[in-house]
C-alpha cells in the first residue's frame, strides 16, 4: 500500500468534493436545474420576508413562523449551492477541513430548525381551529418568541455533536468525499476509527426528533380534523381547512424526500452513488424552492399583497 493510502489526516487542510460521482461530465449540465432552484429560492423566500415585514395586517403568529422558515429555507440553500455550483462551473473541490464542518453543521441544524417550526404552524393552527376565540390570548407575541427561541436552541443543541464528532476522529483512508458537500454521514465513513457513535446519533436525531416533529403534526392535524367534520357544511369544512392547505403541502415537501434521502443514504448500499447525491441535493433543494410558491399561491393574504405589489409597479 503506498504511503499516500495510509497518511494519517488526523486534522486533514482540506477534504476534496467530488461533486456527483460518475456524472461529472454532466456537471455543467446538471447545474442548470440547480442554479434556476437556487434562484426561485432566493427570490421567492426573499419576497416572502419583504412582504411579512412590509404588510402590517401579517404581524400575527402564522406568519412570524412563515418568516422563519423563510430565512432558514435562505440559510439552508445558501449553505450547499455556492460551494456545489463552484465544483461544476470551475472545478474548485477543496473545502477547508473547519470549512466543511462548519457547513455540515449548519445544514444539519436548519434542517432540525425547518422541522421544528412546521411542528410550532401546526399549533397555531390548531389553536386558530380549536380554539378560534382564544387564539390571541394563548399565541401572544411573548409566548411565539419564546416557541421561536426553543426551536432555534434545539436546532443548534442536538447537531453541535455532529462536527465535533467528526473532527475528533481520525483520517487514515483518505480525505475525497464522494459529495457536493459536507453531508454528515459522507464524512464519518471516511473516518478510520470507530464511527457507530455518530451513526447512532445521526438515527437518534433523525426518528426522535423528526419522529417526534411529525408524531405532534399528526395528533395536532387528527384534532383538527375532528373539528372540520363536525362543522354542518361542505362549505363550512372546506373553507376551514383550506386554511392548513399551504402547511400541509410543505410538510409533505420537507418530510417525505427527507425521511427517504436518509433511510436511502444507510439503508440502500446497492443503489448507484450518484443517485444518492442527487436524493440528497434535491431534498436540500426542493422545500426552500417549493415553500414560498406553495405560501404566495394559497395563501390568501400573500397573494393579494403580491398582486397589489405588481399592479403598484405597473402603474
Amino acid at each position: 500500500m503506498s504511503d499516500s493510502n495510509t497518511t494519517n489526516f488526523t486534522n486533514p487542510s482540506t477534504f476534496i468534493l467530488l461533486g456527483i460521482p460518475g456524472l461529472e461530465v454532466a456537471h455543467v449540465w446538471i447545474s442548470i436545474p440547480f442554479c434556476t432552484m437556487y434562484a426561485i429560492a432566493i427570490l421567492g423566500n426573499f419576497t416572502i420576508l419583504f412582504i411579512v415585514i412590509t404588510e402590517p395586517s401579517l404581524h400575527v403568529p402564522m406568519y412570524y413562523f412563515l418568516f422563519m422558515l423563510a430565512v432558514t429555507d435562505l440559510v439552508l440553500s445558501t449553505s450547499i449551492l455556492p460551494k456545489t455550483l463552484s465544483i461544476f462551473w470551475f472545478n474548485s473541490r477543496e473545502i477547508d477541513f473547519s470549512t466543511c464542518l462548519t457547513q455540515m453543521y449548519f445544514i444539519h441544524c436548519f434542517l432540525v430548525i425547518e422541522s421544528g417550526i412546521f411542528v410550532a404552524m401546526a399549533v397555531d393552527r390548531y389553536v386558530a381551529i380549536c380554539h378560534p376565540l382564544r387564539h390571541s390570548t394563548i399565541l401572544t407575541n411573548f409566548v411565539v418568541a419564546k416557541i421561536a427561541l426553543a426551536v432555534v436552541l434545539r436546532g443548534g443543541m442536538l447537531v453541535l455533536p455532529y462536527p465535533f464528532l467528526a473532527r475528533w476522529r481520525p483520517y487514515c483512508r483518505t480525505n475525497i468525499i464522494p459529495h457536493t458537500h459536507c453531508e454528515h454521514m459522507a464524512v464519518v465513513k471516511l473516518a478510520c476509527a470507530d464511527t457507530r457513535v455518530s451513526s447512532y446519533y445521526g438515527l437518534f436525531v433523525l426518528f426522535c426528533v423528526k419522529g417526534l416533529d411529525v408524531f405532534f403534526i399528526t395528533m395536532s392535524y387528527i384534532q383538527i380534523l375532528r373539528v372540520v367534520f363536525s362543522l354542518p357544511t361542505k362549505d363550512a369544512r372546506l373553507k376551514t381547512f383550506g386554511t392548513c392547505s399551504s402547511h400541509v403541502c410543505a410538510i409533505l415537501a420537507f418530510y417525505i424526500p427527507h425521511l427517504f434521502s436518509s433511510l436511502m443514504h444507510r439503508f440502500a448500499h446497492n443503489v448507484p452513488l450518484h443517485f444518492h447525491v442527487l436524493i440528497a441535493n434535491m431534498y436540500l433543494l426542493l422545500s426552500p424552492m417549493i415553500n414560498p410558491i406553495i405560501y404566495g399561491v394559497r395563501t390568501e393574504q400573500i397573494r393579494k399583497r403580491l398582486l397589489r405589489l405588481f399592479s403598484h409597479k405597473g402603474t
